[in-house]
């Protein structure tokens, strides 16, 4: 289960606003969710992800020193990363929640599912790429594509768990070492609804 004191992916993702898309309670009945981070500095930055179950439990955590020109390419590429490791771990018909930091790819992310939703429609949220991410996008939406649902959520940076992954991935290497894992969530536990005795079933008053 989820460390305890730290919220699962999963509680953060049902807090947390989704550009572009409502928030209903449908949305967020993920199967796996997925936190990425980039980060940018002259001496060398980094890569994070954390991937969930929607139990809590944890399917693989990265934390990967990476050279790129700047902040939007690592955060691009952490997503790319992460999600590749996803599409590895887990079935193609998951339902994948996305929680990101950076507010213009949670933006594109969502944007992007909604046209694919609906392609004959003029959408009237625009996809706005970084043209130094070079092909790191099309991986992306390669990767988005196969799963079943995705839905992405905008979280702080001091709230996002693959944030020190990638801001410190030589304090962090030995996540990498953790075994392979595909963990399949449980099946969801429907809340039995019992409805309220009718007056037949409440008995006639005594004579």
């Amino acid at each position: 289960m989820a460390a305890y004191g730290r919220p699962s992916l999963r509680d953060l993702f049902d807090e947390s606003p989704t550009p572009h898309i409502a928030h209903p309670p449908s949305t967020h009945h993920r199967d796996f969710y997925l936190a990425t981070d980039g980060s940018f500095r002259e001496t060398g930055g980094g890569l994070g992800a954390v991937i969930e179950t929607r139990d809590g439990e944890t399917v693989a955590r990265l934390s990967v020193p990476n050279s790129v020109p700047d902040n939007n390419v690592a955060e691009y590429r952490a997503l790319h990363l992460g999600l590749d490791v996803l599409a590895a771990r887990t079935p193609a018909e998951a339902r994948v929640g996305i929680l990101l930091d950076h507010d213009d790819l949670a933006a594109n992310v969502n944007a992007t599912i909604l046209a694919a939703e609906g392609p004959h429609l003029d959408s009237p949220h625009q996809v706005t790429v970084p043209a130094s991410t070079g092909l790191h996008w099309r991986g992306i939406r390669a990767r988005l594509r196969g799963f079943d649902d995705v839905r992405a959520a905008r979280i702080s940076g001091d709230r996002n768990p693959a944030h020190p992954l990638a801001n410190a991935p030589d304090q962090y290497a030995h996540v990498n070492d953790e075994p392979d894992r595909c963990v399949l969530p449980e099946a969801p536990v429907s809340a039995e609804r019992i409805p309220p005795p009718s007056r037949s079933d409440r008995g006639g008053a005594s004579d």
